[in-house]
């Protein structure tokens, strides 16, 4: 018999015969990796535990709690949730099922809409198939044979996948009697699923595309194990309580009207007020850190979307061409080109350079109506754009400043906690990437160099770049321990190329410039949906739309109410006064309700004493201040911007 040899993650090397399963391996080591396993490595390739290994090569199993093993154990989760719907609703046809970022999903065909009753009955079921201990089989067909099989099954959606993603010979797995068209890898049985819930059920369309079949997709979620699924709940319950799109109608901060179009903002007086803030820090720090504001038009010849290459590689996302007498314009999918435009209005000099060009530009983007979702995914909207030109030597320092420029954004609206991932070109895809390999590689170095220089941790992200080139995405963490991806700085030597940006260098000859994309925010639009759910509506004093209620006991103090208020307007404090003929309390409640972040009751003691006493929205009486030691404490918290009193 002809042996092979398999190389372990420690270095061991160990003699099995040719043809032995990855699950024969495990149970050679010990049972406890064969009853932890949920599928092996071997030579790099993830493949189920049943099969077999044909040659010597390097193998690792792939066991709780990895991130690996978690995506396949929900890819395994989806197959059990579709065998459970085909028991009971054999109308039912199959769409796809992938697992997510945070659990899974199977699409439907089915006439009769899914009813929260059909959820428990379909999770129930799921339970039973657990017990069963059914396998995951995986099958082979030659193409003809299998679409055969599933045309005689009636499943019409895969056998248009299978026409078109089909080898010659193709995988099946079954799952009880549910049979997919997939190519795996999978746990070895449904008893390995020992935690799930399944979250909602919501309409999706065949493939995305909205003329297409209607379908209904039911979302779950799967964990290694109960507390963490119990966890996940929880939060999930708690960012239900902070979802922007409700805060935002409860607090009148934004509203999106059908009207006007789906995806479309339209930014309150309170939320623009948070917005001016925003932005105000913003346009501060970018003076200060030598960037100069620009303005640009909404909309310009399609020519030049052409030449940046966005009309091949990103057309799907932009809206259609406006036709007009002299040539096609398009609305602005991004900002680049006409920065560059102003790059390019007359010849630089290397003594320019660094130039740093930055604009609050509003773009405008195609998304499927399925996607769009309250500010975090809209059709129109506003990016703190900056395009950095530079010369080879400078690039690293610039890519240095803009992430500590991120660092500094973050932690000034209340975010401590960040993650950071490098997102590099998948080499076996050359094609969808502009520029060379040693573009490429000579832009890849530049990002890493500078996250180990300033000692940052980071991901490196393979097959995540943009076309045009690497990028560095900082994604911060909210206050129930989501991250949400916002900060973005790209490495660009694709642009400059096309548009034949030069600079005149220090010996006189003609140099191109390279190009750092950047944008901190993200996002307006996006950011504000992000710092609504982080804080729940209850902003920091500074960046809250009112920031004190001057709140008079009775009608015979309301000449002093009359006086505190000017005396906060007039130090630039955001202040009402509530002169509703009401009782304390109950306004006192309705501004509680408004998470104003300090309400001021004046009586008799607070006008003989020139004072006012403090309530705060998080902590409640704070007692009796003198009115010029209040105004001087506030002013101070707002000028320094802190989060916390």
């Amino acid at each position: 018999m002809s042996t092979i040899q398999l190389t372990f993650p420690d270095g061991t090397v160990k003699e099995f015969p040719q043809g032995i399963t990855a699950l024969e391996v495990a149970k050679s080591i010990g049972p406890r990796l064969a009853s932890d396993a949920l599928v092996a490595k071997v030579d790099g390739r993830v493949v189920d535990l049943s099969s077999p290994i044909e040659s010597s090569s390097p193998i690792q199993f792939v066991t709780p709690p990895s991130p690996e093993g978690l995506e396949v154990y929900r890819h395994s989760s989806a197959h059990l949730l579709a065998a459970a719907v085909l028991e009971l609703f054999p109308d039912a046809h199959p769409g796809i099922g992938p697992p997510t970022e945070t659990g899974f999903f199977y699409d439907f065909f089915r006439e009769k809409p899914f009813t929260e009753d059909d959820l428990k009955k379909i999770e129930d079921k799921m339970r039973e198939l657990v017990k069963a201990d059914l396998p995951y089989e995986r099958l082979y067909f030659p193409k003809d044979e299998g679409l055969k099989l599933f045309e005689w099954m009636g499943e019409f959606l895969k056998c248009e996948l299978i026409r078109e993603k089909a080898e010659p010979v193709f995988s099946v797995y079954r799952t009880g009697k549910f049979l997919d068209f997939c190519r795996g890898p999978h746990i070895p049985s449904t008893a390995r699923i020992k935690a799930f819930k399944l979250l909602s059920v919501a309409g999706a369309h065949w493939k995305g595309d909205e003329r297409s079949h209607p379908l209904q997709r039911i979302y779950g979620t799967a964990f290694f194990t109960q507390k963490e699924l119990d966890a996940y709940l929880a939060q999930l319950d708690e960012a239900r309580k902070r979802d922007h799109r409700r805060l935002g109608q409860d607090l009148d901060l934004f509203s999106i009207q059908d009207e006007a179009g789906p995806g479309l903002v339209f930014w309150h007086p309170k939320g623009g007020l948070i917005r001016k803030e925003i932005e105000d820090f913003l346009r501060e720090e970018l003076l200060r850190r030598g960037y100069q504001l620009v303005f640009t038009p909404h909309v310009g010849r399609l020519d030049l979307w052409k030449t940046s290459g966005h009309d091949s590689f990103y057309r799907a996302n932009m809206f259609a061409p406006i036709r007009l007498e002299d040539a096609e314009y398009q609305l602005k999918p991004m900002n680049c080109p006409f920065h560059i435009l102003i790059y390019k209005d007359r010849r630089r000099s290397y003594r320019e350079l660094p130039m740093r060009l930055a604009e609050f530009g509003t773009v405008y983007r195609y998304e499927r109506s399925g996607v769009m979702h309250g500010l975090l995914r809209v059709r129109g909207f506003t990016q703190d754009d900056a395009h950095i030109f530079c010369t080879p030597d400078q690039i690293e320092s610039e890519i240095a400043a803009c992430v500590d420029f991120a660092k500094l954004v973050l932690t000034t609206f209340g975010f401590d906690r960040y993650e950071v991932e490098l997102s590099a070109r998948d080499p076996a895809h050359a094609q969808d990437y502009a520029g060379t390999v040693e573009d490429w590689q000579r832009a890849e170095g530049a990002l890493e160099n500078t996250l180990r220089r300033l000692d940052i941790p980071f991901k490196r992200m393979e097959g995540e770049a943009v076309f045009y080139g690497p990028k560095i995405d900082v994604k911060l963490i909210d206050a129930i321990g989501r991250p949400w991806q916002l900060t973005t700085v790209q490495f660009d030597f694709s642009l400059p190329a096309r548009f034949g940006l030069e600079y005149v260098g220090p010996d006189g000859h003609v140099h191109q410039p390279l190009m750092v994309h950047r944008a901190l925010l993200g996002s307006v639009e996006r950011f504000f949906g992000v710092l609504i759910e982080h804080y729940a509506g209850a902003f920091p004093v500074w960046l809250s739309p009112v920031q004190a209620v001057v709140l008079p006991i009775s009608e015979k103090h309301m000449g002093y109410a009359r006086e505190v208020t000017e005396e906060l307007r007039a130090a630039k404090v955001r202040a009402e006064l509530d002169d509703r003929n009401e009782k304390l309390n109950a306004r006192i409640r309705d501004f509680q309700l408004q998470k104003v972040p300090l309400m001021l009751v004046v009586g008799d003691r607070e006008a003989q004493g020139r004072g006012v006493a403090v309530r705060r929205r998080d902590s409640g009486d704070a007692g009796f201040r003198p009115l010029g030691d209040f105004i001087r404490e506030l002013r101070d918290l707002i000028d320094r911007r802190l989060t916390k009193w």
